[in-house]
């Protein structure tokens, strides 16, 4: 039967990359696997023929001569001819063991280049409490974490001073094993360094042989004006100690601002409720109201009703990362008298009753309640 175009048979461009050639046959392979299809002919078939096209596609010099000649080009190397055995591109167990393991490496663990056993630090995390005012106008706090750090017995590789880590004789220090798995080889994790590709047989007695130890650190953490709840200030390099010669991580310090007994913070604005008397409500006059930069006077005008709002321009907190000064925006709440003595409530009830007798017009608020209550009945009614 005449061979296939093994660009066909891969489903790839004749230009495709290296990469796509390699995407295309793993597609290819996983789908037609025998152990995936046992009994399946025409599985078996396809597998072999995708194997066939990947070999000599991904060898750059046997794809120039398929380019040139066609099958032509590359069968005598295929078939094994004179000088050609299986180290000079024929299909024997190692060599497809070899393109297995290249193309599947990342998925069984294994692969050529082995893998790194350096390691990056863990990153941490620390909750910062702040008042209000250390938020706004930023502080300098110091701060301990525990973590784990480089030991300083062994200098971090984990052996007793004077030994050192011994080269792995199970993977001769490749970090990497071959295993023979029926008809493939494929590589794996050395189970006896775990990759490292050494071992500790001396380990130290500080650390156990694990090159860290848990300590505590003191560190001066710089919080800038104008943070906020759930902001986050990153210390590079101040997280874990990395492993085998690795980097350590970073620590990152989030931002919680504790509740004040005045003011309430929204982003660069700030909100405050303000007492205020009858007698100022009714006939106005000024208060004092306290701002995180000293207190400022606030006219109250005649005739201000409770829960009105007023604003105080730039009085609020200049946002961390740029941007216009917030506003203090205070809302006023009528204060009602307690602990009234006789005279004083002889005096408020005849003052109740002269605003009775003046007629409507004194009370909007409650008039328009009532306007709405009888309307609300009528409803009913009719």
């Amino acid at each position: 039967m005449a061979k296939r175009d093994y660009y066909q048979v891969l489903g790839v461009a004749r230009d495709a990359s290296e990469a796509d050639i390699k995407k295309a046959y793993r597609r290819l392979a996983m789908k037609h696997h025998p152990d995936r299809n046992p009994d399946s002919t025409e599985s078996e078939l396809a597998f072999k023929e995708g194997k066939e096209a990947y070999e000599v596609l991904s060898s750059a010099e046997k794809r120039a001569a398929y380019d040139r000649f066609g099958h032509a080009g590359v069968d005598a190397s295929m078939r094994g001819g004179p000088g050609a055995g299986a180290g000079a591109g024929g299909f024997g167990a190692d060599a497809f063991g070899d393109i297995f393991g290249d193309v599947f490496g990342d998925i069984f663990g294994g692969g050529r280049r082995g893998r790194s056993t350096v390691f990056r630090g863990s990153d941490l995390r620390y909750e910062l409490a702040l008042d209000l005012e250390q938020a706004v106008f930023g502080d300098t706090i110091n701060i301990t974490i525990p973590t784990l750090a480089s030991c300083e017995t062994c200098d971090g590789t984990g052996a007793r001073p004077g030994s050192s880590p011994v080269t792995c004789r199970t993977c001769s220090g490749s970090g990497q094993v071959r295993v023979t798995q029926g008809f493939f080889s494929i590589q794996q994790t050395c189970p006896q360094c775990r990759g490292a590709g050494k071992v500790i047989e001396d380990p130290c007695g500080t650390c156990s042989g694990r090159g860290r130890v848990q300590k505590s650190r003191t560190l001066a953490v710089k919080v800038p004006p104008g943070v906020d709840n759930g902001d986050r200030i990153r210390l590079s390099g101040e997280g874990e100690a990395g492993q085998n010669g690795g980097p350590p991580g970073d620590l990152y310090v989030e931002i919680r601002i504790r509740d004040h007994p005045i003011f309430e913070r929204e982003g660069a604005n700030l909100l405050c409720t303000i007492p205020i008397s009858f007698a100022t409500a009714v006939l106005g006059g000024q208060v004092e109201v306290p701002t995180l930069h000293g207190e400022v006077n606030l006219k109250v005008p005649a005739e201000t009703q409770s829960g009105k709002v007023f604003r105080l321009r730039g009085k609020g907190v200049r946002p961390v990362r740029g941007g216009a000064v917030g506003d203090l925006y205070c809302r006023v709440e009528i204060e009602t008298p307690v602990n009234l003595n006789a005279e004083q409530k002889k005096l408020l009830q005849a003052f109740n009753d002269a605003l009775i007798a003046g007629g409507e017009g004194h009370r909007p608020r409650s008039e328009s309640w009532m306007d709405g209550v009888r309307r609300f009945f009528e409803r009913i009614g009719s």
